[in-house]
């Protein structure tokens, strides 16, 4: 179902909006945004000036959490833009730092949720973040939660109302649930749902179609696939490399495009620590596909993949 992206408004910062417009969190945002885990590459100043560019060239919406890299990336967030700046920060909670074998582990009780929206507020430096995710941890790629992270979604959106109606955060996201989880939630509001889904890994195809119904956004990560073992990746597709290679640009643009023109309410936000990849990136909401490439692509079978990430 493709989608039809109207003329491009204006940013904050006078840019054209990458992508053209999208709504999140009762805001109009580019629908290419701009995901901050790659930061913690970087030093400070060159974060900072990445995310700078990103605004340069449309960008309004930057997903980011405070275990990327023990609150570096929001301490670069913070440099680069204030409160009153127009741009959208999504943080999420669910998973903090940890010292064992996996850099991340689960925190889904409630006073860990809470805890970890004042340490994003600390890191950020601002009052409230705009939009705040909840990960869970029984649905899609990641770790699975056992003994005390074991906590019922109830009781974990009645901690998030509470921050929110004490003006904590602005709204509420999912990320990591089932279409029967989006169910129960939407009593609370929910402005998005962030799930793993590509090109290639389209298992949530479901939950994304109860998003489009309910005019929830769709904010997919691993959005070209995955970096990690075991999760199949969008630029190894031929029917991938077959448009890229007539429409003369990357693989990776490709999958993004495809994204972008599958359903209306999909909002993107790769990440990446190298300016050119950002050019690129938000270059990929300028690429039309014509409906012979759409439905090439539409062919390509769904593969499922598993990662022990959070």
């Amino acid at each position: 179902m493709p989608s039809t992206i109207g003329s491009p408004q204006s940013t904050a910062s006078g840019a054209e909006r990458a992508g053209g417009p999208g709504t999140l969190a009762g805001r109009t945002v580019s629908r290419v945004g701009f995901g901050a885990m790659q930061l913690r590459r970087l030093d400070h100043a060159a974060a900072v000036a990445l995310l700078r560019t990103a605004a340069e060239l449309g960008v309004d919406h930057v997903d980011t959490a405070q275990f990327y890299g023990a609150g570096s990336a929001n301490e670069a967030i913070g440099a680069a833009f204030t409160d009153r700046d127009g741009v959208l920060v999504a943080s999420k909670v669910g998973a903090e730092p940890s010292a064992g074998r996996l850099p991340v582990q689960l925190a889904q009780r409630p006073e860990q949720l809470r805890s970890a929206v004042e340490d994003n507020l600390r890191s950020l430096g601002w009052e409230r973040i705009p939009l705040v995710n909840l990960r869970r941890a029984g649905h899609g790629p990641g770790l699975r939660a056992e003994g005390d992270q074991l906590v019922d979604l109830d009781d974990q959106l009645a901690v998030m109302t509470e921050l929110r109606d004490a003006g904590k955060i602005g709204a509420i996201g999912l990320s990591s649930v089932g279409a029967d989880e989006l169910r129960r939630a939407l009593p609370v509001g929910v402005a998005c749902v962030q799930n793993a889904y590509s090109l290639v890994s389209r298992e949530d195809e479901d939950v994304l179609r109860l998003c489009l119904a309910e005019d929830i956004a769709w904010v997919p990560y691993f959005p070209l696939g995955g970096e990690y073992a075991g999760v199949p990746k969008v630029a190894d597709e031929p029917a991938v490399l077959a448009a890229a290679r007539r429409l003369d640009v990357s693989p990776a643009q490709i999958g993004l495009a495809w994204l972008l023109q599958h359903t209306p309410n999909t909002l993107l936000i790769p990440g990446t620590a190298d300016p050119d990849h950002l050019r690129a990136n938000t270059a990929a909401g300028t690429i039309t596909l014509d409906p012979e490439t759409l439905a090439a692509l539409d062919a390509v079978p769904s593969r499922s993949g598993d990662i022990e990430h959070a």
